[in-house]
């Protein structure tokens, strides 16, 4: 699993990550976390948002569905 780093977009820190499935396939996954004070974080763990034959791929779609979930959110 590559360790990425968090990407700012609209107010959210948006974290990708991708892991390796028994079968050579990568899951896509992404955090997403945004503090409205120092003491409320708000944070949100997305898992298996797809499956890609390379980590890169993986990774490049976690960033990708995170943006459009902060952007559907308004």
């Amino acid at each position: 699993m590559q360790n990425s780093v968090a990407r700012p977009y609209r107010g959210y820190a948006v974290r990708p990550s991708a892991h390796r499935l028994p079968d050579g396939y990568f899951s896509s996954n992404v955090t997403l976390s945004r503090a409205s004070t120092p003491q409320d974080l708000a944070c949100y763990d997305f898992y298996s948002l797809g499956y890609f034959p390379n980590e890169t791929a993986a990774l490049s779609f976690s960033v990708r569905w995170g943006r459009m979930w902060i952007d559907s959110r308004g």
